[in-house]
């Protein structure tokens, strides 16, 4: 088994076990530890990693983090920790203080759900601001999964290590920017578009420049739309759809079945939404009278949700709870992206039943 496939199945333990897990102690045991051994390291022996790690600041002595990952018999990652529910945002400062006062090369700052990988690209031994990788196991996706395989045991490289971080701050520094640029096109963007379309000389006055900010806003979105769909009829013609008839349907009824176009464009685009968590041949549909299902490895059992299509209000149905359906209403197809975690968490759910089955 790889590592994305044992890190599907601590996240769908996770999902399960979360609720009770009320302190950052247990988060510690019940989410992180399970983590380093997903990545090889053996937590109980104290050579490999130190809990309550000594990192005295200044003039504070005895100042602990939480782990210490240790390489040639010095800490290579610092982990601090803090309870599942807390957002990590407000927490890196303590990494930075740490950092600066040990030979760690690596830090990392996590609450056992997202986890934060940081070093010191930019001046050594100083932390950088923003971390290089982030791996949430709630929105596991395999890129991210291939750099973190860099930090397994098995295949510990300091240099690559680097070397992909050095890449990947770099790629997260674009993605941001890309980010906030989409949702309000900065004057700089606006005006290169506009010096590059309109005729040479033009003034570029303040109000060409808010239209072009807007053609801009625009632009990129329907850029992110349309490559989205074309996600969608990749997976499509690419695919099979796996579409088979309800078990429970007679015959004399089979033929009053008709798949339509929306059903299907409807099942590729939770199945794209799926795909980052796992291997796409395992989601199936089956079409009834009543509804288009879409499944989990083929199974009426571990349905993750069902289209309602055939009435003049479209619903979308998700396996929330157990052998209960939650109908949520879709004003047109796209609004099936809505519910994304939703899926995906139904998706983790129903696996989850498969381990312990």
């Amino acid at each position: 088994m790889d590592l994305y496939e044992d890190l599907q199945r601590l996240s769908a333990r996770i999902s399960s076990i979360k609720d009770s897990v009320q302190t950052e102690e247990a988060t510690k045991h019940s989410f992180v530890m399970p983590f380093f051994q997903i990545l090889g390291y053996d937590i109980f022996d104290p050579n490999v990693i130190v809990p309550e790690f000594t990192a005295d600041v200044g003039i504070k002595k005895g100042e602990k983090v939480d782990y210490a990952i240790m390489y040639e018999g010095k800490p290579l990652i610092i982990v601090e920790v803090k309870k599942h529910t807390e957002v990590l945002n407000k927490h890196s400062s303590q990494l930075y203080r740490y950092f600066g006062v040990t030979d760690a090369k690596f830090a990392l700052l996590t609450n056992g759900i997202e986890y934060r990988f940081y070093s010191d690209i930019n001046k050594e031994n100083r932390l950088d601001d923003n971390p290089f990788l982030i791996v949430n196991l709630d929105e596991l996706n395999k890129r991210d999964v291939k750099a973190l395989e860099r930090f397994t045991k098995s295949d510990l490289n300091i240099s690559s290590i680097l070397e992909m971080a050095n890449k990947q701050r770099r790629i997260l520094e674009i993605k941001k920017i890309f980010e906030e640029e989409t949702a309000k096109p900065s004057d700089d963007l606006a005006r290169m578009f506009a010096c590059r379309i309109l005729p040479q000389g033009t003034r570029i006055t303040g109000s060409v420049l808010e239209d072009f900010k807007s053609y801009t806003k625009t632009a990129l979105s329907e850029i992110v739309t349309d490559l989205a769909s074309k996600k969608i009829n990749s997976v499509r013609a690419g695919l099979t759809a796996n579409i088979t008839d309800e078990d429970d349907e007679s015959s004399n009824d089979e033929a009053k079945i008709v798949t339509t176009q929306d059903e299907l464009q409807g099942f590729f685009i939770i199945k794209s939404i799926l795909g980052e968590y796992v291997e796409l041949d395992k989601i199936y549909a089956r079409d009834t009278q009543s509804y288009f299902g879409v499944l989990f490895d083929d199974n009426n059992r571990k349905w993750i949700a069902r289209l309602h299509f055939n009435t003049a209000k479209k619903y979308i149905g998700i396996h929330e709870i157990e052998k209960q359906e939650t109908r949520y209403p879709l004003e047109k197809l796209e609004d099936i992206y809505k519910f994304r975690d939703k899926l995906i968490a139904t998706l983790k759910r129903v696996q989850g039943a498969e381990d312990a089955e």
